[in-house]
This record gives C-alpha cells, structure tokens and sequence, in this order.
C-alpha cells in the first residue's frame, strides 16, 4: 500500500465499526478516516469523531442531530443527519473505500450509492447481497467496483481463492459454530431464552447477528452472500459446523484439493484484510497455537430442529425476491424475540408464513425489492400479533 486509504466507516459504533476503529488505530500511517456514521449512538459517534477527526459525521436519528451538531461543529467536523445523508455522503470524491457495517436491510441503498459513485466496498452487511444481489453484484461489475468480504466465512473463501481466481471452484464449504444451541432438541428450544441466545460460544457480536447465530439463519443469509460474491450455484454451497470456530471456511477446487483459512475467532483479522487488500499488514492480534487445539471437529447441521438454513436454501432456489421477504421477515421477528413477544421456534414458523403469503417476483427491480421489503414487514407483524 502506498499513501492512506481514505475509509467512509457506515455504522461506526456498532460491534464491526469499533473493531474497524481499532484498526485504524494501529496502522494510522496506511487509513485516515474521513466518515462515521450512527444510528443513535450519539455519545460514542461524538467520541469517535473527537479521537479520528473525520471530514464529517451522520447521525441516522435526527432528534439526535442537534446534541452531535453542538460538540463536533467547533471542532470543524461537518454533521449530518437522516437517512438521505447517509446515502449521499459515500458519494464524497475524498473517500477511496466505504466499510458497510449497517445492520440489516438498511446497508442496501448506501451501498449501492457508494458503488455508483465508484467506490470500493468493505462489506460486512450480508443482507445487501441477499436482498438484492444480482442488482448489486451486476452495478459493481459496470463501475468496475471491487466488493471485499468482510464476514469472517467470505473472507476466508476470499483469501482461499488469492492466487486462484483462474481456477473454477468445484465448492465451498461454510463453518458454522452452530451457535449455543447446537446438538439441543426442538423441544428443548421451545422454552429459550433472550439470555440464553445471546450468549454465542466463540464470538462477541452485535445482539441481532447473535441471535441469527443461534437460530443459524446467519449461516442461511452466508449462503445467499456466497452465491453472489463468488458467482456460485445453490449446489456448489454446503454448511458444516466446526463448534471450534477455528477453519473459517475452505474451498474444494476441481482436483479436489481443498484449501482452508484457518485463525482464532477474531474479527479485526478480515477487517483488516479487506481495508488493505492486496498487501497483508502487521498486527498484534493473538495467534493460534495447535496444541490448545488438538482437535477440530466437524459435523452436518440439523435443519429439521433449525429451519432458518433450510429457508435460506429454499429461497436461494427460488430466486427472484424470495431472500428478500426471508431476510424482511427475519428482521422483524428477531427484534419481536429480543423483546421477549415471541418464542425461538416461532421466529422460523413466522418466516416460513411469510414467505408464502409475500407476493413473489421472478425479476425484481429496485422498485420492487423496496415494496417487498415494506410488505414483508407488514405481513410478518400481523402474523406475531396473531400469536401474542
């Protein structure tokens, strides 16, 4: 790398935006940051903003505008707020690569901005690609726009395929931890808690991607991402769940060699690897030491007891915009379970209704990912409100 990457940082406070900070922290010589973005964090995008002396903020909460407005104004610090900002900002000439870590459906329209506007993207918002991944991957291939995977499983299919990007890939294997639950019966998750979800064995997560965790509908919304960001079949993708969390995924390539990534569960890794790709950087992180790991263990994951991955599939087969009412549906009924209305099994049953009463489209426009988002959301609130 020679110069500083100018880095737009969407959703800064969050678990992947301050691990993204934490970076930047160490290689202040290679990235400067030029953006931060909050939904309603104000306190902590105000001290963000004070340490990293960005071009600018946005806070997605406009009643929050004011309180951001008044500390970082004097500070020269341009503030912004609404979603409409956080669409136009990625668009500033200053910023060389936009770090999408917005949690669900929200990372759609700022990403795409971004990628209009030329911009290389650090993605760590999956749902991007699942709502909308043919309409993404194509407008990157028109703006000649490379779109680096920041999830821990696309990044280890990524730097498996260094080296190899003439090499047709026959598969890929996903790692799945297989989350708290893993090896527990139906009728044990039926009485679950909050609690109980979000406590993930081996990483620290933001509270909706644990819970995805837990159900394994992260690995479902993994599957779809992989399909677009590798240009692979539904058939050419299979789960495992590695309850080490140790191989963050592998490739099977058409000689039937297999190449792994391999590392401790720490996020910073493929952050960092995206924000500097091509060049490998140095970094104090904690190494792995086989002898604390004599053995990495592999099993198939149960999708009779969790559907969300069998869902995942069935809506990837189906195409069109199936994984966008799987990913609306999910969403609502994550955040109806966060507020304890209802129980773990019902959020797959609740998805599973939703994606029959949706209207399905075979081709999609922007247009229509946006109806079938907001009527997805509709259709998934009525049928919690049915249950509570």
């Amino acid at each position: 790398m020679s110069g500083k990457k100018n880095v737009a940082i969407l959703g800064s406070t969050g678990s992947i935006g301050t691990q993204t900070l934490e970076v930047i922290r160490s290689h202040t010589e290679k990235f400067q940051v030029e953006v931060l973005t909050a939904q309603n964090n104000a306190d902590l995008l105000i001290n963000q903003a004070i340490e990293f002396q960005p071009n600018c903020v946005v806070i997605s909460n406009e009643g929050l505008y004011e309180k951001v407005r008044d500390v970082l104004l004097p500070l020269g610090i341009k503030v912004f707020a609404g979603e409409k900002a956080l669409a136009d900002v990625v668009t500033m000439e200053s910023i060389d690569i936009v770090l999408t870590a917005l949690v669900g459906y929200s990372g759609l329209i700022p990403t795409m901005k971004a990628i209009e506007a030329g911009k290389a993207i650090a993605l760590a918002n999956k749902e991007t690609l699942v709502v909308a991944g043919e309409l993404v991957t194509k407008l990157a291939r028109e703006k000649g726009v490379n779109i680096y995977p920041v999830d821990s499983e696309h990044s280890a299919i990524f730097q498996c395929l260094v080296g190899e990007f003439h090499n047709p890939i026959e598969k890929i294997i996903l790692t799945a931890s297989g989350g708290p639950f893993r090896g527990k019966d139906r009728s044990y998750l039926e009485t679950v808690t909050k609690a109980q979800a979000l406590k993930h064995p081996n990483w620290d997560m933001g509270a909706k991607i644990t819970i995805d965790s837990a159900s394994l509908m992260n690995k479902g919304l993994e599957v779809i991402e992989a399909k677009w960001l590798f240009g692979l079949s539904k058939d050419q993708i299979e789960v495992v769940v590695h309850p080490q969390s140790i191989i963050h995924s592998l490739i099977q390539f058409e000689d039937g060699s297999i190449k792994a990534q391999l590392g401790l569960p720490d996020m910073r890794i493929p952050i960092q690897f995206a924000l500097s790709y091509p060049d490998r950087l140095k970094a104090d992180f904690p190494r792995f030491d086989f002898a604390r790991y004599p053995n990495l263990t592999f099993e198939k994951p149960d999708i009779q007891t969790f559907r969300n991955l069998g869902l995942a599939f069935e809506a990837l087969e189906k195409g069109g915009n199936a994984p966008c009412i799987l990913n609306a549906a999910n969403e609502i009924v994550v955040a109806a379970f966060l507020r304890e209305e209802i129980g773990f099994l019902e959020m797959s049953d609740i998805i599973a209704e939703t994606m029959v009463k949706a209207d399905f489209v075979r081709k999609p426009t922007l247009e229509d990912y946006v109806n079938t988002d907001k009527m997805s959301r509709i259709i998934t609130e009525e049928l919690i409100k049915s249950k509570v």
